[in-house]
């Protein structure tokens, strides 16, 4: 596809929804989310299934309401957007690490259960993790910029705010979202999750903003988590002694 002007769906480019399409489209995030976190499917090949929900439940959902214009949220991928989910990807990381940092020298941090487990995994497990987790990431990306269009369409359409202020609403609403779905998996910290998880989500979401792409903003949280990963893994399995 053509890079966008403009975001999509928001002021009814390239499609119009209406008020009970974009309520699906939401009520669609939240079922996605559901299936991830609920479904009792924890081993592999059966874990994918969640998973691959969590994608899929909110692209048909807007799929249905915007046909084939769906396809709006995003854009080509090759070297040059690649490369622009690096930057974004390395700036994620620089972002929410100094967060991190000094988040950590005020309060305890908890650390990510995904991540500890991977000190105990063996090469193929971790290939089937990664796997997982790039659809997921994806999935994730899905479930922030969708609300995040839901909310610019309603205070540009329905309240007749700016673009400008609708859209600064709308970055605040959706990182507080994905925020929030990051409680539980950080045992219920907010200040961690706000302050550190809401920080790379604001850097994120600017890489979709920038671009309108959304195989920029997953790329880019890909790198991310994956550089988390690997690490973990990498001094999980580094040799005791010299």
């Amino acid at each position: 596809m053509s890079e966008h002007t403009d975001l999509p769906f928001y002021d009814g480019r390239p499609v119009e929804i209406s008020g009970r399409g974009w309520l699906l489209i939401l009520l669609a995030v939240a079922l996605g989310f559901a299936a991830l976190v609920a479904l009792p499917l924890r081993d592999a090949p059966l874990n994918f299934v969640p998973t691959v929900l969590f994608v899929a439940i909110p692209l048909g959902a807007l799929a249905m309401v915007a046909g084939s214009n769906w396809r709006a949220l995003f854009g080509r991928y090759g070297i040059k957007q690649f490369g622009q989910s690096l930057g974004f990807g390395v700036l994620t990381i620089v972002v929410s690490g100094t967060a991190g940092f000094l988040l950590g020298l005020l309060t305890p941090m908890v650390a990510n259960p995904a991540v500890t487990s991977l000190a105990g995994i063996g090469p193929a497990e971790l290939v089937l993790f990664l796997a997982r987790t790039f659809i997921q990431l994806i999935g994730e990306e899905v479930t922030t910029i969708l609300p995040l269009l839901a909310v610019l369409w309603l205070c540009v359409s329905r309240f007749g705010l700016s673009k400008r202020v609708g859209l600064a609403i709308a970055v605040v609403v959706s990182t507080l979202w994905f925020s929030a779905l990051h409680l539980p998996t950080y045992g219920w910290n907010i200040v961690q999750c706000l302050g550190i998880i809401g920080t790379a989500r604001i850097v994120l979401t600017l890489s979709y903003l920038v671009t309108r792409n959304l195989w920029v903003s997953a790329g880019a949280h890909i790198i991310n988590d994956w550089a988390l990963f690997l690490g973990a893994y990498a001094i999980g399995h580094a040799p005791i002694g010299a």
